[in-house]
């Protein structure tokens, strides 16, 4: 393989720089990124908006479940997208720093399934995600 993760995050989209995301590390077990939020991250009541947390969260799997498929495939080409996002909101936060850290349940050769937790700075999880990758570019994946 030729991409290493720093590449990845070359690459990102543009909402994640709209958002303000910053990847802390990038592996093929583990995401961290970290989010400063200020008032464009705040819902009319001054919490960040649910929004935010499930874009964090899809955000770190999918670079997670990126490096996971191509270590398993050996290829550059193979990928995943997301296909679903269930995320749960446990406490509000109104700023701060908020950081996601991301974990795989199970990658497999048709689907990932990773956990993220979302804490605030105090370390408090203030919402949890599961979000279901479908890897993708890849003809037929074998371990």
């Amino acid at each position: 393989m030729d991409q290493t993760p720093e590449d990845l995050t070359a690459v990102r989209g543009a909402f994640d720089d709209h958002l303000g995301l910053e990847m802390v590390e990038i592996t093929a077990e583990r995401v961290v990124a970290r989010l400063v939020v200020t008032e464009r991250h705040t819902q009319p009541y001054g919490l960040v908006h649910g929004g935010v947390y499930c874009a964090m969260a899809e955000t770190v799997a999918s670079f997670g479940a990126v490096l996971a498929i191509r270590e398993m495939t050996g290829s550059d080409d193979a990928g995943s997208v997301g296909q679903s996002n269930h995320t749960d909101f446990l406490s509000s936060a109104r700023g701060g720093v908020l950081t996601a850290t991301a974990t795989p349940v199970h990658v497999g050769r048709s689907v990932q399934l990773w956990r993220i937790g979302i804490t605030d700075e105090d370390h408090r999880l203030v919402a949890e995600s599961r979000v279901r990758m479908f890897n993708v570019g890849v003809e037929r994946v074998t371990r």
